[in-house]
């Protein structure tokens, strides 16, 4: 608005100058200006129901959704602090991978903010909003599994009440594809040795990522959280944890439904390990100060 009142003084002040009054090409003009500013401000309610309707997903409407003013990004932040900052994670180390590849980072990044919305709902059962106590204690190890699995549909539930476009709700559903709970998965088997399980139980009823950006995710996804488990891990052990999920990922048939080469994820490998470890480096311990008073003794 400010660019085209400062276009309309221009001309006018040049007419006047040139002419020493308005001509009705100048009018006209005048008029086409204003035509022109009202499309325009005509449009930006529109694309928002062009968005929708279209199931088209702009880049504003991916900047306006990455914004911490959201309402449910508020929710996260306030409800499940530990799981923000887990997903701000997540964001940066799949935001990454996905700009060595040339995929969409900046749609990868936004998933990566929702992606465990659902969490919101029991926050206390998932480790990184524990606060001492372990929630899980009063649960057998079925229940416990029911309770973690339940976070996509939730964060679908959730989702869709917020109205988030259905681009980010893939994201939501596909970051476990059909995995499995492995600890309470395990934990079940231990605790009913002559039980024939059934694994279904234990897994995520979700659909296998289709996208490369929504691959990226799951990696990155799994990668940051399980490498919390490592202390002060090198480079080695970053490596380690790397292949081992990645391959978990494979022979588990998660990356069946997505067009990812193999090239394309030796590069995101890279791109997790530089990651990683910049994260997790160990910090550099710096020599206690030297205090300038000696202790009292027992003489004086």
């Amino acid at each position: 608005m400010f660019i085209f009142l400062a276009y309309l003084l221009t001309f006018l002040g040049l007419s006047l100058i040139q002419e020493g009054k308005i001509t009705i090409a100048g009018v006209q003009v005048i008029s086409a200006l204003f035509i022109n500013v009202f499309l325009i401000l005509l449009a930006y309610p529109i694309i928002p129901l062009l968005e929708r309707l279209f199931g088209f997903t702009s880049t504003s409407l991916l900047l306006e959704l990455s914004s911490t003013n959201r309402p449910l990004i508020k929710k996260l932040i306030v409800e499940a602090p530990g799981t923000w900052q887990h997903s701000l994670q997540v964001a940066n180390i799949a935001e990454a991978a996905a700009t060595a590849i040339g995929a969409d980072a900046l749609l990868v990044k936004v998933g990566a903010l929702y992606h465990d919305i659902g969490k919101t709902v029991n926050p206390e059962y998932f480790i990184e909003n524990q606060k001492g106590y372990n929630a899980h204690q009063t649960l057998s190890s079925l229940q416990s599994a029911e309770k973690i699995i339940a976070h996509v549909h939730e964060g679908v539930k959730l989702a869709k009440k917020y109205r988030l476009p259905q681009v980010i709700i893939d994201f939501i559903e596909t970051h476990h594809g059909t995995t499995k709970v492995e600890f309470f998965y395990r934990k079940y088997k231990e605790e009913h040795p002559e039980e024939l399980v059934d694994e279904q139980q234990f897994r995520y009823p979700g659909i296998k990522p289709f996208t490369k950006e929504q691959t990226i995710l799951m990696v990155a996804d799994s990668l940051e959280a399980a490498s919390k488990t490592l202390k002060d891990p090198t480079m080695e052990d970053i490596n380690q944890l790397i292949d081992r999920i990645i391959h978990g990922k494979i022979t588990g048939g998660q990356f069946a439904q997505a067009e990812f080469t193999f090239q394309e994820l030796e590069i995101c490998r890279t791109v997790f390990q530089q990651s990683l470890y910049s994260i997790h480096h160990a910090r550099v311990e710096y020599p206690k100060e030297i205090e300038l008073k000696q202790e009292p003794t027992e003489l004086e």
